[in-house]
């Protein structure tokens, strides 16, 4: 018990060091890999890339193009790049998820601690409501006499 008569305060973890620590390297790069990959950047990488490739196989004199009219380079790659992306988005989805978790959890522990101060507190008003009307009747009760 604390001096003022109530439960002492819980420490709550940082739950985002927790996460942090839970994680492996593997983990780490996938994060970093989805945090960057949802990004307006990445995007812009993937139009230029699409746009220069598509462009110079159409416009460049026909000797110097790499990849036929049929694109078949450009697909393949693309479809190697889809590949690799997707399974990285999910695990960084489902890491990002579990940090959700324990940000939920923390929460929800940090909403019951509150609770039950809150309660403390209205006990305690309640005590010195009571305190007061008795004081009060009393002070009235010598005045009346």
């Amino acid at each position: 018990m604390a001096k003022n008569g109530s439960k002492p305060k819980s420490k709550i973890p940082n739950v985002n060091v927790k996460h942090r620590e839970s994680l492996t390297e593997l983990e780490k790069l996938a994060l970093w890999i989805t945090r960057h990959v949802g990004t307006m950047g990445f995007f812009l990488i993937l139009v230029l890339w699409a746009a220069f490739w598509l462009g110079w196989n159409v416009l460049a004199p026909a000797e110097l193009r790499f990849d036929p009219p049929a694109f078949v380079l450009w697909i393949f790659i693309s479809n190697i790049i889809q590949l690799m992306l997707m399974p990285l988005i999910m695990l960084g989805q489902n890491l990002q998820s579990r940090h959700s978790e324990y940000r939920a959890e923390a929460e929800y522990m940090l909403n019951k601690e509150s609770e039950a101060e809150v309660e403390t507190i209205l006990r305690k008003l309640d005590k010195q409501n009571e305190l007061m009307e008795k004081i009060l009747d009393e002070l009235q009760s010598k005045k009346q006499a």
